[in-house]
């Protein structure tokens, strides 16, 4: 049987994508890089290893230990676990990070990528066994948005692409076509709850890719933590990049949406 490995971060998306590799005959390695993993995961993969995001060395060296030659790096995992001490790196990714000319998203990422494959381990397209979790244009919910929000979302979908286009996150939150929060080292959520309370209330929420995505690794996702977010904010609205935005338990997502009277469109 040929083995994947997976690399998991915080939400449900690593659960699926086990799932989804063991349908389809891989078995799955999975390796927790933080405790709050979805407490599904150890039974949804083959081998399942909790090992700290910070221990490179010792990730390395299971991965080879179990014959690992192909992995996907799946589920939240934010910088700020580094840069905060939280999740200490060991002596490796502490090499690797002093070797990088700054600390972008994207180059942290890329170097990881090449130090796998140092180890023979190559990075698979997060989305390669996820295809159907992206859905196409329209309009996901009951409610439609209303002409004040298409605006809203018109006019976040261009701010997140520049936001991209620096590398700096993926989400803007928007109220009246101005820009309430920007998405950085803090994540999502806390992008969410911030705009909202900037806006007291009534924003509209914006997750695109970035211009010229690399699909191994912060591929966007919407799930329900999301949408709890923008219940907390008081968000009315999102809209999210279709085709390129993975949309994970999407009937618990719209029933929670349409609860609380959002509008959701795949633009």
């Amino acid at each position: 049987m040929k083995r994947i490995g997976l690399l998991a971060g915080v939400g449900r998306l690593p659960v699926e994508f086990a799932r989804a590799a063991r349908g389809m005959g891989f078995a799955v390695i999975a390796i927790a890089l933080l405790p709050e993993v979805d407490e599904e995961l150890s039974q949804a993969a083959d081998v399942f290893y909790p090992i700290s995001v910070g221990e490179l060395e010792r990730i390395l060296t299971v991965l080879k230990q179990e014959e690992v030659t192909q992995a996907t790096m799946i589920g939240k995992v934010t910088k700020e676990l580094l840069f905060s001490g939280v999740q200490r790196p060991d002596a490796r990714l502490q090499k690797l990070l002093l070797g990088l000319p700054d600390h972008k998203d994207d180059t942290i990422m890329l170097a990881l990528v090449k130090e796998l494959a140092t180890e023979g381990v190559g990075i698979l397209d997060q989305t390669a066994l996820l295809k159907l979790l992206m859905p196409a244009p329209g309009v996901l919910t009951e409610r439609r948005p209303t002409p004040q929000e298409e605006a809203d979302m018109k006019f976040g979908f261009t701010m997140a692409k520049h936001m991209g286009n620096l590398d700096i996150g993926q989400t803007v939150v928007i109220k009246n076509c101005a820009v309430m929060a920007v998405e950085a080292i803090e994540g999502t959520d806390a992008c969410i709850r911030r705009g909202g309370e900037l806006g007291r209330g009534g924003v509209t929420v914006v997750k695109t890719a970035k211009p010229g995505q690399d699909m191994r690794f912060d591929v966007p996702s919407i799930g329900l933590q999301t949408i709890r977010s923008m219940v907390e904010a008081g968000a009315t609205a999102l809209a999210l990049e279709a085709g390129k935005t993975l949309l994970v338990e999407r009937q618990a997502v719209l029933e929670l949406a349409n609860r609380h009277q959002m509008t959701i469109v795949a633009v």
